[in-house]
């Protein structure tokens, strides 16, 4: 990608309180993939825009959860919908579409059509037993 004026812009994170927080556009990707809020029982108070943040904080930064700094949601409340988004499939979802939406920009078909599958063998361990490590293209 050629830095431009408008892609210089466009990237710009240096208004945002950590790098790792999402723009606006990023949001609106994610957004539709979301829990909407309860119809019945207690309504939700915690900005699902901040937990998405605390959780690409930690992904990016590599820090404990209880590091996590006190201007996002308590860690237990971030820790809590980050296992509900692995258990319900969330981030299988949001993967998938953003998978098949980058697929679309680059101007090839939603699904790939082929896959190369690669084995290597390497000596490991102190008797040097050999195991095969896997890589997976699709094309």
């Amino acid at each position: 990608m050629a830095w431009t004026p408008f892609t210089r812009r466009h990237h710009d994170r240096s208004r945002m309180r950590y790098a790792s927080d999402l723009t606006d556009r990023e949001w609106s990707l994610i957004d539709p993939f979301m829990p909407r809020q309860p119809r019945l029982g207690r309504r939700r108070k915690t900005s699902l825009r901040a937990v998405m943040d605390a959780i690409f904080y930690l992904l990016q930064s590599g820090c404990q959860w209880a590091l996590l700094p006190h201007d996002f949601p308590p860690k237990s409340t971030v820790y809590h919908y980050f296992k509900r988004f692995c258990r319900d499939g969330t981030w299988r979802r949001i993967h998938d579409a953003l998978y098949c939406r980058t697929r679309q920009l680059e101007g090839r078909e939603e699904q790939p059509s082929f896959a190369i599958i690669d084995s290597q063998s390497v000596k490991t361990g102190p008797d040097g037993a050999c195991r095969k490590f896997f890589r997976l293209t699709l094309c």
